[in-house]
């Protein structure tokens, strides 16, 4: 009991601090504000005549003071950033005939590295520990053993995925194909030529002089870079209308050799995309599901190691694929690390600032071994949408940010139902939020992704309107099943736990 009092006792003290610090301002107007209105009423209604008296007003200063505001105002109105609304978006949701229980993974892996049985058990481990489901999906060149990776299988997953998107964004959106002005498509992996962006143009006959973009090469964390593109050319056109596809083509990058490094991916990867629809039209103002307030990005390129961490080879035998190096999380770590120093003053209150800063003013005078203060971004943001790389990347960001298991939940459950779809993976964790009926107005969601290169994008989101739950999208005919989604059960613990070298057959059972 006495230890319950003390933590109880703290609490209070903690947020009295948070409410004074956070509302400072306001609690020293107030009482400036209620002395002079006392001192007004104190006086009689003769002395308030004569004071008025005494006061004397100018015509051309009143009329100069007028002009002086309407001139401020119009030059502060006009400077103003334009506002960015996501109308709304859609995810791309693959067929059953794609999907690829562990069992036939395994069986593939089997068969297609007959020579290797130690690659094969170590895929099986890295599979039960990567926090993946049995209804992940591999797009049909992959199923084929052994795997066809050609040119035309690429670019028929390409306009599965993209063309199913897109065409879902119209119907929920009502929006034509004439209306786009901005088109963004972003694709590490596979860049063919004509572009995908080309290829979206021609299926859609859009207008000759759309603004379109083709991104490559830059990781899972190219959505938010698309998002920030597409936000900058919103600035500098108005009354336009951006739509921006995310996806990853896994198709021509499977990798069919034996280096360790290079076969992680194929146990995480799996089919995926988004059209999300992006606007800075005041008429969508009210329609829009969400209001964009920050995008902040960080790039570790200049160091070699965080350059070589996440890089496309070909192995000794001149199979090509990416290798994924040891110091990944560690990397990863410092980028964020730099990335929430900036987003930090940006979104969090006035308390949990005071207090980093006079920690970190502690550290730099008194002593360098002060544990140095991790602000509390859950003041900030009522969702968190960190990018389902793997169960690693989830659990690393949760420990270091002091996040629930709520806070993570859309997280871990997309990288269960749908696998690492890459730069499209944030966009099913929104979807799932929306899906259990928990977005409300004026709630704020902090996106987070990584990226080969390496990079550390966050993108900040305000909720416009209650969002009511969705009755399509990916989640619908599993959000509400029992026992389904969240898996917080010991059957889903034992999978992303279970000891090396033993088998695990109750992953089966889940979902």
């Amino acid at each position: 009991m006495p230890h319950f009092s003390n933590s109880v006792k703290l609490k209070y003290v903690k947020l009295g601090y948070q409410y004074l610090v956070n509302h400072i301002l306001t609690l020293t107007l107030i009482p400036v504000m209620a002395g002079v209105l006392i001192e007004i009423l104190r006086l009689g209604p003769a002395e308030i005549v004569n004071l008025w008296n005494s006061l004397h007003f100018d015509l051309v200063q009143i009329l100069c003071s007028c002009f002086f505001i309407i001139f401020v105002a119009t030059v502060y109105f006009m400077s103003k950033p334009r506002s960015i609304y996501l109308v709304d978006y859609a995810c791309y949701k693959p067929p059953v005939t794609c999907r690829v229980p562990f069992a036939t993974f395994m069986e593939h892996s089997r068969l297609n590295l007959s020579n290797n049985p130690k690659s094969v058990e170590f895929q099986m481990r890295i599979l039960e520990r990567s926090g993946l489901g049995e209804e992940t999906c591999l797009p049909p060149a992959i199923h084929y053993i052994p795997p066809t990776p050609t040119m035309e299988a690429a670019r028929g997953e390409a306009e599965i995925v993209i063309f199913s998107a897109m065409d879902s964004l119209f119907k929920k959106t009502g929006l034509k194909p004439k209306d786009i002005d901005i088109l963004i498509v972003n694709c590490s992996l596979f860049s063919p030529t004509p572009s995908l962006s080309a290829m979206v143009i021609n299926k859609y006959k859009l207008r000759s002089n759309i603004k379109s973009f083709n991104l490559s090469g830059m990781g899972c964390s190219a959505g938010l870079i698309s998002i920030d593109l597409a936000r900058d050319l919103l600035q500098v056109h108005p009354n336009s209308n951006a739509v921006v596809v995310s996806t990853e083509i896994i198709t021509p990058n499977y990798y069919q050799g034996k280096e360790r490094a290079m076969l992680l991916p194929n146990c995480l990867f799996r089919m995926g995309g988004a059209a999300i629809l992006l606007s800075n039209r005041r008429s969508e103002r009210r329609r829009a599901k969400y209001r964009l307030v920050h995008v902040v990005r960080t790039h570790k390129g200049a160091d070699d190691k965080a350059y070589r961490c996440v890089f496309e080879e070909e192995d000794k035998e001149g199979n090509v694929g990416i290798s994924l190096s040891k110091d990944l999380m560690a990397i990863a770590g410092e980028a964020l690390k730099s990335n929430i120093t900036t987003i930090g003053p940006l979104v969090l209150p006035a308390s949990e600032q005071l207090l980093f800063l006079l920690t970190l003013i502690g550290r730099k005078i008194f002593n360098p071994k002060w544990k140095p203060y991790i602000p509390d971004f859950k003041q900030a943001f009522e969702h968190f949408c960190i990018h389902a790389g793997g169960r690693a990347v989830i659990d690393e960001l949760q420990k270091n940010l002091q996040l629930s298991a709520e806070h993570v939940e859309a997280s871990r459950m997309t990288l269960h139902r749908f696998g690492n779809t890459s730069s499209s993976s944030l966009w099913y964790e929104m979807s799932y939020i929306e899906a259990k009926g928990r977005m409300k107005k004026g709630d704020r969601v902090w996106q987070i992704a990584f990226g080969s290169g390496f990079k550390c994008n966050s993108a900040v989101w305000k909720c416009n309107r209650t969002i009511k739950t969705p009755k399509d999208g990916p989640w619908a005919d599993c959000i509400h099943s029992l026992h389904r989604y969240p898996i917080w059960c010991s059957l889903y613990l034992l999978i992303n736990v279970h000891p090396a070298g033993e088998n695990n057959k109750c992953g089966k059972t889940t979902g």
